[in-house]
């Protein structure tokens, strides 16, 4: 019975033939599997734990490791595992804090090619499905510490993991944008400087009705995304009709430039000019958010959430529209590239169609914008208005060691995946402040999602790439079946001195969010090869004086 509901649950994906495990090698020196488990009644269609070990015992010995990414549970105490483990956990279907990188790369490099260490040692990295956040640090290691491409890690991750015609196995496309990240951080000494950012504005086009939008960012280590914000229809200003310049309404301290939106001659809170005909949606609206009071987030790491949700009846929304993007400040704003020197503010920006869909699928339901741009800057002190001390971070060194992150709870029993979904919710105080379209819209003919689509196309692999690994002569490994029923260019202190800090020092993501530096960052060009989000994405540097018009790209 266990093994069908496994064989339901994998779907296309191939098991090793040895165990019927839904694990592949990627390299001979890395593994990634799905996230095993030791409870019911995960343990009846998931990897089991013993099963896994007793794997990994015969073929690899004491050689093997475990890093997992699991910010919602292991689903397995680390005894299990003879505490082999390593934690830096993050939430499904996001990229990771980037100031976690550095010490997920330093840690794996130790272990397989740190002093006193055996060739044959291999690193077995799982999140849930052994997909998003794992392909993301495999990737990454593959090209910080194995010199490899973007394009050659990101396909052999593919080849090796995913079925033919499934797609690619890092496909959301926050978590590419992180992969284009590591490589430029790879290119430029592995310098980070960890800022507090400042969220000025949120500039929307081609705005619909009954849009949320949210501000988050991490907290915790990087294991919970925090909402620090959600525009009320009272910081919502709409610009329309004739064609000006946004001049007047940007905040007079950003020296960047957002994009230029059309305003009208009295610009008032968008809920004030809905049309009192009714008959149209207000799609196409031009809109600015801006806060009441300073949104700050603890690092460079920012989230912009969007849900759309339309009037229904007996205390019930109808969800229509989710979707959300994640970028990093300092690197919009040229920090590698800058030798830790990033901009001090900037506007990131991005179209609908690249945003990040429901739970690490491309779906977003009906569109609820045509482009979205962030105005964002270094936070200031409120006693003197200046930028705190930003924290510079730097992979620990060959030998030193290595800092992880607390573990979240393995049992995770009342913790859900992380993300949204379509159709019907209980109206809230929160919703309640947004405006909702006039109309009960249905997301069309998109088909219902399961917690497991984004399991599906998943295969095993051996260490040569094989769909099959010849085990013979070999002893079968059964699995056990529930009862059913660098600073060479700039050192650390002269960076320090040009970003007004007068400490320097090695940090991973601090577990007080408040404690992390701050400055911020303008505008960059598009992250590495300039692949990603071709087209659909930019960040712009300012020229003083400058006005980017609405329909420049």
């Amino acid at each position: 019975m266990a093994s069908i509901l496994r064989q339901i649950v994998a779907g296309p994906r191939q098991k090793h033939p040895e165990a019927g495990l839904d694990l592949c090698y990627v390299t001979d020196n890395i593994i990634a599997t799905s996230g095993p488990s030791s409870t019911f009644p995960k343990r009846a269609y998931r990897n089991p734990t013993d099963a896994l070990v007793k794997f990994l015992d015969y073929k690899h010995n004491t050689d093997w490791a475990i890093w997992e990414f699991r910010a919602e549970g292991t689903g397995y105490p680390d005894s299990e595992v003879y505490g082999r483990i390593r934690h830096y956990p993050w939430p499904d279907h996001h990229p990771p804090p980037f100031a976690l990188v550095p010490n997920i790369m330093a840690s794996m490099r130790e272990w397989l090619k740190g002093p006193d260490t055996n060739p044959g040692r291999v690193v077995v990295v799982h999140c849930k499905a052994g997909k998003g956040r794992s392909g993301t640090a495999t990737c990454s290691y593959l090209i910080s510490e194995e010199g490899w491409t973007v394009q050659d890690a990101l396909s052999r991750f593919t080849s090796r993991r995913m079925r033919p015609g499934f797609g690619a196995g890092v496909s959301i496309p926050s978590q590419l944008r992180w992969v284009q990240y590591v490589d430029r951080w790879t290119k430029n000494q592995k310098l980070y400087v960890e800022r507090r950012i400042e969220v000025v504005e949120v500039h929307a086009w081609g705005l619909r009705d009954g849009v949320k939008v949210a501000v988050e960012g991490y907290i915790d280590e990087g294991r919970t995304i925090k909402t620090f914000h959600t525009f009320n229809r009272y910081e919502r200003v709409l610009v329309d009709g004739k064609e000006e310049t946004l001049t007047s309404l940007i905040s007079p301290t950003i020296s960047a430039s957002s994009p230029s939106l059309p305003i009208t001659d009295n610009t008032v809170p968008a809920e004030s000019q809905r049309s009192a005909s009714g008959g149209l949606e207000a799609g196409g609206d031009a809109v600015i958010f801006r806060p009441a009071q300073p949104i700050v987030l603890p690092t460079n790491d920012i989230s912009i959430d969007l849900e759309r949700r339309n009037k229904a009846t007996y205390g019930f929304t109808m969800v229509t529209s989710v979707a959300h993007v994640w970028f990093n400040a300092f690197f919009e704003g040229q920090g590698p590239e800058n030798h830790g020197v990033a901009a001090a503010d900037g506007v990131f920006e991005i179209a609908w169609d690249a945003m990040d869909g429901i739970k690490g699928s491309a779906r977003k339901g009906t569109q609820a914008l045509d482009r979205l741009a962030v105005v964002w800057r270094i936070a200031s002190r409120p006693s003197d208005g200046k930028p705190e001390l930003p924290q510079i971070i730097t992979e620990p060194p060959v030998g030193e060691p290595v800092p992880e992150t607390s573990a979240a709870d393995w049992k995770s029993t009342n913790i859900t995946t992380i993300g949204q979904d379509l159709g019907l919710r209980t109206a809230s105080p929160v919703s309640a402040n947004v405006s909702k379209a006039s109309s009960l819209r249905s997301s069309g003919s998109s088909p219902p999602y399961s917690d497991e689509d984004h399991l599906v196309g998943v295969k095993t692999r051996g260490p040569s790439g094989e769909d099959y690994v010849s085990h013979e002569g070999r002893p079968t490994v059964t699995i056990s079946e529930p009862d059913l029923g660098m600073l060479s260019l700039k050192s650390p202190e002269r960076i320090a001195q040009a970003q007004g800090s007068t400490k320097v020092k090695d940090v991973g993501l601090g577990k007080d969010a408040n404690a992390v530096g701050e400055m911020q960052t303008l505008g960059t060009k598009e992250a590495g090869d300039g692949k990603l989000g071709q087209d659909k994405e930019t960040s712009r540097a300012h020229v003083p004086g400058q006005i980017v018009k609405k329909d420049e790209r």
